[in-house]
């Protein structure tokens, strides 16, 4: 068996992710979240919260494919989701391409952490594997 690890990194200007939501609504909303992390951020106490929720997510959607090492394989960002658990604790669930590319490296465990402050949103992703 061979082990693997990597590690995806990526930070959003949190206004870029404003500025989108101004310019195309619902229609970037759809085209890059899914419903429940559309529904988690805007149940928020106000717009500035609701979009460093956004962007904290879309960085943990760019860090997950840069761990996955899947930049070229065309993965839909809705692929991706950062869901919440009952804890608080947040966790990735993949489906399509994304989930195809996961299951390329083997057995993989992802680990996701995701913070915002003024207008920085990060995320970093840990992937780690055991190939037959």
């Amino acid at each position: 068996m061979s082990p693997g690890l990597s590690v995806g990194l990526d930070v959003v200007d949190v206004r870029d992710i404003e500025a989108s939501i101004a310019r195309f609504g619902a229609r970037y909303l759809s085209r890059i979240y899914t419903r429940a992390e559309v529904d988690y951020a805007m149940s928020a106490r106000d717009r500035a919260t609701a979009a460093r929720r956004l962007a904290a997510r879309f960085a943990a959607k760019e860090a997950t494919i840069k761990a996955l090492g899947a930049s070229e394989r065309g993965i839909s960002l809705r692929q991706i989701e950062v869901a919440r658990r009952d804890d608080g604790a947040i966790v990735l669930a993949l489906s399509g391409a994304a989930f195809a590319a996961a299951r390329e490296a083997g057995e993989p465990t992802l680990a996701v952490s995701v913070s915002h402050e003024g207008h920085l949103a990060a995320a970093v992703v840990i992937c780690t594997w055991v190939k037959p």
